[in-house]
């Protein structure tokens, strides 16, 4: 007779697409992901949003939390930032330096509650607290675009490493250590 904790699901059911179908090529998000594309990405988040906090612009912030969005559901496919990163700005550098792809999309999300928070909070009025995530956002797309440390994939690490996000989701980030940036 099984119980009903052996009937559930592991953590990683829960968090894996199923491997075949549409709906996974719909929402697919690259594994490798190449680096200098994503640092370019991330440059163009830091000139959006210091624009937007310079300028006072709350629809620029809108525009960045609508980019994080369109990154992390769909990877570089449909993004303007991530189009111009992968397609043209990247290839300048010549052949790609590729990294493991599932902490990017972690990054990306991160981007989405940071920039959709802001975008929120500046809506409602609460203008202090929405720049203030604008900056925290820049601080870490600034850390990205110019000294290629991921913030968001230092996160994922740490979570892998304390068992909160499986490590079957990436081998090879689980190793990931400050001294390797």
């Amino acid at each position: 007779m099984t119980t009903f904790n052996e009937r559930l699901p592991s953590a990683t059911e829960f968090i894996q697409v199923p491997k075949p179908g549409r709906l996974r090529r719909i929402f697919a998000f690259p594994n490798p992901v190449n680096e200098f594309a994503a640092r370019f990405t991330a440059g163009i988040v830091v000139f959006l949003a210091l624009v937007a906090v310079i300028t006072g612009q709350t629809w620029l912030v809108g525009l960045i939390a609508a980019g994080f969005v369109l990154r992390l559901a769909f990877g570089p496919r449909i993004s303007p930032a991530a189009l111009l990163s992968v397609n043209v700005l990247a290839p300048l550098l010549g052949e790609p330096r590729l990294v493991p792809g599932p902490p990017k999309r972690f990054a990306q999300g991160i981007g989405v509650v940071l920039s959709a928070a802001a975008f929120v909070l500046l809506l409602a009025g609460a203008s202090l607290a929405g720049w203030t995530l604008i900056v925290l956002l820049v601080v870490a797309a600034s850390l990205e675009a110019f000294i290629g440390l991921c913030l968001g994939c230092a996160i994922f690490g740490v979570l892998q490493r304390r068992g909160i996000i499986p490590a079957g989701i990436c081998e090879e980030c689980a190793k990931f250590s400050v001294q390797t940036v």
